[in-house]
């Protein structure tokens, strides 16, 4: 199946976070309109940390809403390097979200019954009806990297050895990410650029492997090659 990108540019990473926070909004209002909830995947990372943070004001139906996670670095559960620590912090402790609605991984319990354990909710979830993502300096998003290798046909992983600190974490597969309505990459910051181009030159990278029939990508110019 081809896989259509489109690239949306921003001057800043303040413009991304505002552009997409209203994009996360109107996909919210037609998914509650349509089916009476909204399913969205979580990223980690500073970008979508502002994302959430301009959430927080919005005018939205908070109990339609159902919260999931890309991915989790094996470590406490109170940890404040969790993306679900952060996604407290920023953004679901100051709205109304029903705590039955967020659905955190267990990746204190280690990458194996961490994985097994999301495996079964996300099989529940899908499709989702939003995925946001980010993209490392490596082109690796959630917890997928460079040079990894795992069965395609799961719906997650169990990583070890990632190249980033904690080498332990959970993440959502490419195939599982890719079963949603929209799926938003955002990528900011002039560390990105080589990334980026290799991306836009075909190389294989693990952002490249999540393929629904249409990927939105809001980036802001430092990013973006010249």
């Amino acid at each position: 199946m081809q896989t259509t990108i489109n690239w949306h540019r921003f001057v800043s990473a303040a413009e991304v976070a505002l552009s997409a926070s209203t994009r996360i909004l109107a996909a919210a209002e037609h998914a509650i309109a349509a089916r009476g909830e909204f399913k969205l995947v979580l990223a980690g990372g500073s970008t979508p940390e502002k994302i959430y943070n301009l959430l927080t004001q919005a005018q939205t139906d908070w109990s339609k809403w159902k919260i999931y996670f890309g991915d989790e670095r094996c470590l406490p559960a109170d940890h404040p390097d969790r993306n679900s620590v952060m996604a407290a912090r920023a953004l679901l402790s100051a709205v109304t979200i029903p705590a039955a609605h967020i659905y955190p991984i267990a990746a204190e319990l280690g990458p194996e019954q961490g994985a097994a354990q999301y495996r079964d909710i996300v099989a529940h979830a899908l499709p989702f009806d939003m995925v946001l993502l980010g993209m490392g300096e490596d082109g690796h998003t959630a917890s997928l990297f460079p040079g990894h290798q795992h069965d395609q046909n799961q719906l997650t992983h169990a990583v070890y050895n990632s190249p980033k600190p904690p080498p332990e974490r959970v993440s959502i597969s490419a195939k599982a990410l890719a079963d949603t309505a929209e799926l938003m990459f955002i990528i900011t910051g002039a560390g990105k650029r080589d990334a980026v181009q290799a991306w836009l030159n075909g190389a294989d990278l693990p952002v490249a492997t999540i393929k629904p029939p249409v990927v939105d990508v809001y980036i802001d110019n430092e990013a973006y090659p010249a």
